[in-house]
Parts: C-alpha cells; structure tokens; sequence
C-alpha cells in the first residue's frame, strides 16, 4: 500500500485550518484523557492506523494506562470507565458514525454529565478528530511519518 498525496504539502492553507481548530480543542476545557480517549476511539472506529499510533502514544504519555487502552474497542465490556467517559465513548462513537444519527439516549447523558460549553467542545474534537482520520485514510498516511 502506497501513501497518497500529503495535504500538508499540497494544499498548506487547508491543513493550517485544521491545525487552528485543533489548537482550539487543545486549550478547551476538555480533560486531557477524555481528549485521547474521543481521538484514539474515532480512530480505532474510522480504520486510522496513523492516527491510533500518536493518540494511544499520546494517552500513555498522559498517563493512561495500558490497560484500559487494549479494552477501549471493547469499552462496554469492561468496568474501567468512569460514567462520564462512556458517556463520552457512546457519542464518539454516534457522531462518528454519524449515519444513524445520535440518539436522544446518548445526548441526553452527555447533556447530564456536562455542562453545554464542555458538551459543545466534546462535540467539536469528536469532529475535529474525524476530520484527521479521513485525512488519514483516504491518504493512507503511515504510522511513524509525518
């Protein structure tokens, strides 16, 4: 398999607007392990081998545990998420397979977890993470390269 064009490169000013949004998510309120968590979970869901390789070395540097990162595909199965985090894991996974919608179900308990300014940058590096993962995939980025 042989990586594709590289967006960075070709198109510079498209990639430095979603290096802006993401800059944003950064400085959000967001925990930073409930960040890794929505990125390394978009990426496992979107096929994103680039992708799952920087987040789960970034969640281990976070302190994340091992653990919990071999469980997070099987994240229903496994008692080692907090309430607010599968909250977080079940709308990951509604926006990013987004075709279905997101239930009321999953909103609602987000929208009792959090308050609407941390559901709203939930939502927005759910997104934002979605958008590197199509870049990753339909470029075919390699682990281990930038």
């Amino acid at each position: 398999m042989s990586e594709r064009i590289r967006i960075k490169k070709e198109d510079p000013d498209a990639y430095k607007a979603i290096l802006a949004l993401e800059a944003y998510i950064s400085r959000s309120r967001i925990n930073p392990l409930h960040l890794e968590l929505i990125k390394i979970r978009a990426s496992q869901l979107n096929g994103c081998a680039f992708c799952i390789d920087i987040h789960t070395r970034d969640a281990r540097a976070k302190g994340e545990t091992e653990q919990r990162l071999y469980a997070l595909s099987a994240w229903r199965e496994t008692p080692f998420f907090s309430g607010e985090e599968r909250a977080i894991l079940a709308l990951t996974e509604e926006v990013t397979l987004i075709s279905g919608g997101v239930s009321d179900e999953t909103y609602g308990q987000a929208a009792k977890l959090f308050d609407g300014q941390y559901l709203s940058q939930l939502i927005m590096a759910i997104i934002t993470i979605n958008v590197w993962t199509r870049i990753g995939v339909s470029t075919r980025m390699v682990p281990g390269k930038d």
